[in-house]
């Protein structure tokens, strides 16, 4: 199989919408800490997309181009997951930034540390860091013999 240089294989890859990319990826970078891989638009022209990384995260940041952003729909419709090293750290630089906090900082029965908050546009993201190693029995969930991911 032929290797991707932009995207691994097996990696899911949200395209959030912005209306103006050059402020999102400024945003996004100073108050939740994502680093810029690329960047791509027609030249001289409007940045129509970037690709982000939060760690081992990776987002593409895409113009809205027709598609509604949270802020035009007066609501969110999702939440996007990054799992941070240290999510104390990331509450603090976030709050600092005076991003909305959504989610307060907190301990969760499935082991995880985790906040939310929203960006620029409205869309919400929570932050997270795996603190106790429990299996999905351990609090209430079940798991099904035949599902494909292998943890741990």
């Amino acid at each position: 199989m032929m290797k991707n240089r932009s995207v691994p294989t097996d990696t899911v890859l949200p395209h959030v919408m912005y209306e103006c990319i050059p402020d999102a990826l400024t945003w996004l970078g100073r108050v939740f800490g994502f680093v810029e891989h690329y960047r791509y638009g027609e030249r001289g022209g409007p940045v129509n997309g970037a690709q982000v990384y939060a760690g081992n995260a990776c987002i593409q940041v895409s113009r809205a181009r027709g598609f509604p952003t949270p802020m035009d729909l007066g609501h969110g419709t999702v939440y996007l997951t990054v799992f941070v090293d240290d999510v104390d750290a990331h509450y603090a630089r976030t709050r600092a930034e005076g991003a909305r906090i959504v989610e307060e900082l907190n301990e969760t029965i499935y082991g995880e540390r985790q906040y939310a908050a929203e960006d620029l546009e409205g869309h919400r993201w929570l932050f997270s860091q795996h603190v106790r190693d429990l299996a999905p029995e351990d609090w209430g969930a079940r798991s099904f013999k035949g599902s494909p991911m292998k943890v741990g």
